[in-house]
């Protein structure tokens, strides 16, 4: 059995919001445990909190209740700074949407956390050689955003989420902007990269289809997380015994 702590648990996670002279609870005590290596799925539709659910897990927002537990660590209730110093070196982001820097090429816009994080700059431009490598981009390292595709755009951002080596990955829609042909080759690219590295990941996606190759599934609805798999192997258990 594997002694390993689990990367992220989030414990009776509760997350209101004052709409006027209203209180809306978008998650109602949401339990989830990542494990390294753990690669999960986050469905639901427009609205349901998935969103809400990846910034509170990456320290962006802060949980009306509830404890946010990072390697072993209740972190709910430490300082901003602290905050900042987890997501830089524990966290990586990815969004819909790439966010990179315009007048930056792929290499820069790659090493750029690096230096922010005060890492050697040769041990940053090696670092970002590599992971523009793995994601198949070495011909992009000289292009800034406006060159690229979309998909590639995506790629960069991927890389640059994982610059510091972080031991968890949240992604939002992280191809939920690119064509059907587009997003399976970002979301493979991806994938092969999360099981080389061993990292976990949370992912919130619309597309079934990506989800179904995540080891696990969870879905959020009315505030409520639910595990898709659990009632299949519930059945798969009452049949063996």
């Amino acid at each position: 059995m594997s002694n390993e702590k689990n990367v992220l648990e989030l414990r009776n996670i509760i997350k209101n919001y004052r709409q006027g002279k209203q209180n809306l609870e978008v998650l109602s005590g949401v339990n989830l445990e990542i494990a390294p290596r753990d690669v999960i799925a986050l469905v639901g539709q427009s609205g349901s909190g998935k969103s809400t659910l990846l910034q509170i897990a990456g320290l962006l927002d802060k949980q009306t209740a509830g404890k946010v537990i990072i390697n072993g660590e209740n972190v709910g209730k430490v300082s901003d700074d602290v905050r900042t110093s987890l997501r830089r070196d524990y966290i990586g982001f990815v969004y819909q949407y790439h966010n990179l820097l315009g007048d930056f090429s792929a290499l820069e816009n790659v090493m750029l956390p690096m230096l922010i994080a005060k890492k050697d700059k040769k041990e940053a431009y090696d670092r970002a050689i590599m992971l523009l490598e793995k994601m198949h981009l070495s011909h992009r390292i000289n292009h800034r955003p406006a060159e690229m595709s979309g998909g590639e755009q995506q790629r960069v951002a991927i890389a640059r989420a994982l610059a510091n080596s972080p031991k968890l990955l949240l992604a939002d829609e992280p191809t939920g902007n690119l064509d059907p042909n587009t997003a399976e080759e970002v979301f493979s690219s991806l994938l092969d990269i999360i099981k080389e590295t061993g990292l976990a990941a949370l992912i919130a996606t619309h597309n079934m289809d990506l989800a179904s190759r995540m080891n696990k599934q969870y879905k959020l609805k009315d505030g409520v997380l639910i595990n898709i798999n659990e009632p299949i192997l519930s059945k798969i258990t009452k049949n063996f015994y």
